[in-house]
């Protein structure tokens, strides 16, 4: 694995950690037949190399137990971004709950541009909310240009939605902008986001 992004193979085959082989053989053949690269109208030869790398990692036992080491290593990662990202309140609107997820991607993308992305059950843990309640509020954040999905199936910010994290924590008003001149240096720290979200704790 490396230096290359992290691939979650469970949330690829949809499947949980503790799935066994005969499951995880299940789901792959149904992914399987429905990205085939000679299937009529869905195939996809990309998404289809992804599945089978998955399925070789997670049919092979030695294989699985060094890729369950790096998966859980991620996890501890992730759950370090969502401690900075958490808020004290929990989420009870549609409006503080997209609030919290654009700053979840903002210091996800901050800390590990090489692997900026996450995937659905990450966001479910992570938020604690079930996925039915995240996909409206992901439907608009990919409407609103704020987040795309990347070649792995994660999800990640991008410019125009570090754009509007920092356009929200930090409104700057007409003499801020006068004060700022071309060729002036600026030196930035930790972005004004990430300085927000950093002072919150887990809920």
């Amino acid at each position: 694995m490396g230096a290359d992004p992290f691939v979650d193979y469970y949330e690829l085959l949809q499947v949980s950690p503790n799935a066994d082989e005969d499951t995880i053989q299940r789901v792959f053949r149904h992914f399987a037949k429905k990205y085939h690269p000679d299937a009529s109208t869905q195939g996809d030869p990309d998404h289809f190399n992804r599945l089978l790398d998955a399925y070789r990692t997670l049919t092979d036992v030695s294989q699985r137990a060094a890729y369950d080491v790096a998966y859980q290593r991620h996890w501890h990662q992730t759950w370090k971004v969502a401690a900075e990202a958490s808020t004290v309140h929990v989420v009870t609107d549609d409006v503080s709950c997209r609030e919290k997820l654009l700053s979840l991607f903002y210091v996800q993308r901050r800390r590990n541009m090489r692997n900026p992305g996450l995937g659905q059950v990450e966001l479910e843990r992570v938020m604690d909310l079930p996925f039915e309640h995240l996909a409206f509020q992901l439907w608009y954040l990919r409407e609103k240009g704020w987040i795309q999905r990347l070649e792995t199936g994660l999800l990640a910010i991008t410019a125009d939605g570090v754009d509007q994290v920092e356009s929200q924590r930090v409104p700057l008003g007409p003499e801020r902008l006068i004060e700022q001149r071309p060729g002036d240096d600026v030196v930035r720290g930790d972005g004004p986001a990430e300085a927000s979200v950093s002072k919150s704790s887990v809920s």
